[in-house]
């Protein structure tokens, strides 16, 4: 599977910061986004596609495919000059278009860059009104809530637990599954020091089924992912019954003092694959 399906961590990487590349791939974040949009200044957009371009070449294929560039939406100025860039940088793991609103925007970007994978952003009522048919354009690996963006978009004012947001969330698990996408990628946590946050918030997108979660610093790349990732125990009893099941052959079994059907077996090769995402790029 790609790489990026299997990414538990998303680290932004402001793209005109890129002396800070070393550390951030040091820091365990499974995948890193490169930022050309929010993280950016204006005047600065530029010279940050230009550094971009010039370091690419220097990064090895390992690294290329840990790494995505957030592209600025359709609408702004900067979105043509953000998609030629894709052009030359071969081997990216991923481009993160933000905004998406409608598939259009997708399909024109695919139509220029047929063999390019997409993390679309979803971030406004119209793009979570249209998130099926964004879901199944080509090239879509996962699906990404930009909650923050949402929740302006909508004027909304939501407390820590974000309640107001549950049926989103489940619109976006519901949507990658009936596209038959890796599961999606949660939004990020701003509050940089409030590790209890950080971890209610990872556990929040687990139960939803979210796949992921992006991150705005390198401290929080590895609660993160201990959080969306299989524990110590359920990766051991996954192994478990895998070995059981080759033993056993076809149809149901008895496993522990549990019944083990399809159902179960699917779990336990979700909890195997799931326990180290880099091994499995």
């Amino acid at each position: 599977m790609h790489g990026i399906a299997l990414a538990r961590s998303l680290l932004f990487l402001p793209a005109d910061r890129l002396e800070r590349l070393p550390k951030a791939l040091a820091s365990g974040a499974h995948a890193l986004v490169l930022d050309l949009e929010d993280a950016v200044a204006p005047e600065r957009k530029a010279g940050a596609r230009e550094a971009l371009a010039r370091l690419w070449p220097t990064l090895g294929a390992s690294v290329r495919s840990r790494l995505l560039v957030r592209l600025n939406a359709s609408a702004t100025p900067w979105h043509a000059d953000d998609a030629a860039l894709l052009g030359g940088l071969q081997g990216l793991g991923a481009a993160m278009p933000a905004k998406v609103e409608s598939p259009s925007d997708l399909r024109r970007l695919f139509a220029a860059f047929p063999a390019r994978r997409w993390l679309p952003l979803i971030e406004s009522a119209e793009g979570l009104g249209q998130i099926d048919a964004i879901a199944r354009v080509p090239g879509v690996l996962r699906l990404a809530f930009g909650h923050l963006d949402f929740q302006a978009d909508l004027g909304m004012a939501c407390d820590g637990d974000e309640a107001e947001l549950a049926p989103v969330r489940f619109a976006f698990v519901q949507a990658s599954r009936r596209a038959g996408l890796a599961p999606p990628v949660d939004g990020v946590t701003t509050a940089l020091q409030d590790t209890e946050r950080l971890g209610a918030d990872a556990r929040r997108a687990r139960r939803f089924g979210f796949g992921a979660k992006l991150c705005i610093h390198p401290a929080q790349v590895a609660p993160v992912n201990a959080a969306l990732g299989p524990s110590e125990e359920q990766s051991a009893w996954a192994r478990r019954v895998l070995v059981a099941a080759a033993a056993h052959g076809e149809g149901a079994f008895r496993f522990e003092g549990a019944m083990v059907d399809a159902p179960v077996l699917a779990r336990a090769r979700r909890f195997a694959q799931d326990h180290n995402p880099k091994e499995n790029a």
